[in-house]
């Protein structure tokens, strides 16, 4: 047993699992155990230790949650601001660029982005010109991205994981020639964070947006949005609130100015009690280490491919691969599923194929498990 499958086992009893082999974290990562005292300690605890308001306690948590991402992808803590959800977040962002409001502004997507990213922009600037790169296209490849990103395009927005094809972009190079061509560059890793490391100081994109729902474990409501701080000035959002100002408690209604950090984009009253739940499981991954949960995962995804090499659709090499195996069935994918669902094996497809996400709670008696199912319809 090599030292990553070992500390999987020790670590697994860390999370909620029920019975049966969860394979699903590309849509909602499994909880903590300690989620729930967490929740108690920060949200729940201030409320009956007095008669007092506890709001300077509850933002300590917003705090927090801000030092943790700093932490996950290597920047600065107020460059991050929380947000209810991505879609909101990038209606936020792109309204408060002005080089997106001029009429016929171009901005670059995929045809395999999730279709939400692409709703919100559209409504948000509905003067702007969408380029789609075509679904089939190579997405992992450098010269698709390079043949597509021009001088006339505004926004290059990346997703760093395509969560329907299990791909992972080249970012590094698709800022890079982003740059050299004066785009805006806005990445998204929803798909991404908590499983494949990023350093955003390495990167230096110009946005990113991501969320907490998958491999970090965190539940719903945890979202955040980055602003590249020399970018931080050219952003005027325009979905403002209390929190958006300088000085939340000024309460003069003649007088706003932004708060100077990427904080003038949080709007009205905060959610709090989902970042006090996304706080703790950061701090858990933190004490792992991302890259030794990629290193767990990509493990994991070896064993699968190797024996279903047949069905596997999704890229094999490392630096095109996601955290996520897309398996083909192709007459037979309702069958497997179905089969799948009656052994207790928590998968879902897609367009492409079904979906398969080893976490550090995956050990290889659950890939095992999974591999001799499908095995046993062959």
């Amino acid at each position: 047993m090599n030292q990553s499958q070992s500390m999987s086992d020790t670590l697994k009893q860390d999370f909620c699992l029920a019975d049966g082999t969860y394979l699903l974290s590309h849509s909602v990562g499994r909880p903590l155990i300690s989620a729930q005292q967490a929740f108690g300690e920060a949200f729940w605890a201030p409320w009956q230790q007095s008669n007092i308001e506890p709001w300077q306690q509850w933002l300590a948590i917003i705090t927090d949650f801000q030092h943790a991402l700093a932490r996950l992808f290597h920047h600065q803590a107020d460059a991050f601001c929380p947000q209810v959800n991505l879609s909101s977040g990038l209606t936020k962002l792109v309204m408060s660029i002005p080089r997106l409001q001029r009429r016929n502004s171009v901005i670059l997507m995929s045809e395999i982005d999730f279709p939400s990213m692409g709703f919100a922009i559209k409504k948000a600037i509905p003067d702007c010109e969408i380029r789609f790169i075509p679904k089939q296209l190579d997405i992992t490849n450098e010269a698709v991205w390079q043949s597509h990103i021009n001088e006339d395009v505004d926004l290059v927005f990346i997703s760093h994981v395509y969560s329907n094809t299990g791909q992972q972009a080249p970012i590094r190079h698709i800022i890079n020639h982003a740059k050299l061509q004066g785009c805006l560059s806005l990445i998204d890793v929803a798909q991404s964070a908590g499983i494949i490391p990023i350093n955003l100081s390495e990167l230096n994109p110009d946005f990113m947006i991501g969320s907490s729902v998958k491999w970090l474990c965190s539940g719903p409501g945890a979202a955040y949005l980055w602003i590249n701080p020399w970018q931080l000035e050219n952003c005027r959002p325009q979905d403002v609130g209390w929190f958006s100002h300088e000085n939340p408690f000024e309460f003069d209604i003649h007088h706003f100015s932004y708060h100077p950090s990427a904080l003038r984009f949080w709007g009205g009253t905060p959610s709090i009690a989902p970042y006090a739940i996304a706080t703790n499981s950061l701090q858990y991954f933190h004490r792992i280490g991302i890259e030794h949960l990629r290193q767990h995962n990509q493990q994991m995804i070896q064993k699968l491919t190797k024996a279903l090499v047949d069905f596997t659709v999704s890229p094999r090499d490392a630096s095109r691969q996601s955290a996520t195996v897309i398996l083909d069935f192709g007459a037979r994918q309702q069958h497997i599923m179905t089969m799948l669902k009656k052994h207790n094996i928590s998968v879902d497809a897609r367009n492409m194929g079904i979906r398969v996400s080893p976490h550090i709670y995956t050990d290889a008696d659950d890939i095992h498990t999974f591999i001799d199912r499908i095995q046993a319809e062959y």
